[in-house]
């Protein structure tokens, strides 16, 4: 067991670390982005399916166009209540003329069947995030520059697990909101529900927020290399552990296994600390390190430290002082990635 290759001075750290962001937490933080701003429009759109006509797509479309609510913003809102991403999509555009033959839906709602012809469905090429403006905030913010085509996929989403073909309905299951259109009750049941996923991936995160991108990143790298022999919490404490005022002490991540069920179980806290510019976060992170590496010490656990920008550079004193109180520190990539997790699976087992 060598020691050494896990405790590296921040001069050492520098050396191997990004420095800026990398693009994998850029994209992170996009996606944060994109499912506050669902959160955020959540109460418009359950109105517009309130008010809308099931029996009637040319309300539900006008409906839509008087509310000024974009097209393509409707269309991702459906994409995750129905649990439908766009590599679906893309399967439905490449079979579209074994789905739907002449180019229309015909479906069954109660004991009346309905018909609508689509007008862009099949598209050339695929039905892509970008080709739909629904892959940015920037996008979503936009003017719809597809509508045709997304009044196609918002009708298939709607309705398409209620087509008079039993073969296209067991391939568009999935795709069944439309029957409780005008349901105030059901709507607001079914829609909260179906946000529970996209709120907790949120979890009251500010958007844009390039730092908690970071912790979010690491957290689903270390629980999908780690494997379900290990428990990988976001945000979690370890019993015992506390700062000098007696307050509970925060991980940004806790990590323990899942088989160990003692008493005194050891247990991995790890920091996040990626700052591109000097900030207090550096400051108070270095402040309370001493602190809470001697209190996971008496808890008979680890304090793990991932640090790396050009921020905790810069500010050498402080980010140092997490060096040194900590049983590991890795830079941000995924070779230091993996060596944490090597760090993890030789403390825990």
């Amino acid at each position: 067991m060598d020691q050494d290759k896990y405790i590296r001075t921040i001069q050492e750290l520098e050396a191997v670390g990004s420095k800026w962001w990398p693009e994998e937490v850029k994209r992170e933080a996009e996606k944060m982005s994109i499912l506050q701003y669902l959160l955020d429009t959540q109460g418009k759109f359950i109105s517009l399916l309130n008010l809308a006509d099931r029996t009637d797509i040319a309300q539900i479309f006008s409906l839509i166009e008087a509310s000024k609510f974009g097209w393509h913003l409707f269309l991702k809102h459906l994409m995750i209540l129905s649990d439908v991403g766009s590599e679906q999509l893309q399967r439905f555009n490449a079979s579209f003329s074994e789905l739907f033959t002449d180019k229309s839906l015909v479906y069954k709602m109660g004991d009346r069947e309905y018909f609508y012809s689509f007008t862009s469905l099949p598209v050339k090429g695929s039905p892509s995030n970008k080709k739909l403006q629904i892959d940015s905030i920037q996008g979503l913010h936009a003017s719809c520059r597809n509508e045709n085509l997304c009044k196609d996929l918002i009708v298939l989403l709607l309705f398409g697990a209620y087509s008079a073909n039993a073969g296209t309905r067991a391939v568009l299951e999935k795709c069944k909101l439309g029957s409780l259109l005008g349901e105030k009750s059901k709507i607001a049941a079914y829609v909260k529900q179906n946000y529970i996923r996209v709120s907790r991936i949120v979890g009251g995160k500010t958007a844009n927020d390039l730092g908690n991108a970071a912790q979010l990143y690491a957290v689903r790298y270390l629980s999908e290399k780690l494997g379900k022999e290990y428990r990988v919490v976001s945000n979690g404490t370890i019993p015992g552990v506390q700062l000098d005022d007696d307050k509970e002490a925060t991980f940004d991540i806790v990590v323990d296994r899942m088989a160990d069920e003692g008493r005194f179980k050891p247990y991995v806290g790890i920091e996040v600390s990626f700052q591109e510019t000097s900030n207090s976060t550096v400051e108070r992170k270095g402040r309370e390190a001493r602190a809470r590496f001697q209190s996971t010490i008496n808890r008979r656990s680890y304090v793990a430290y991932i640090i790396d920008g050009a921020g905790n550079f810069s500010r050498t004193s402080a980010a140092n002082d997490m060096c040194l109180n900590s049983h590991c520190n890795v830079g941000y990539t995924e070779k230091e990635f993996q060596l944490l997790i090597e760090f993890i699976k030789e403390k825990l087992g």
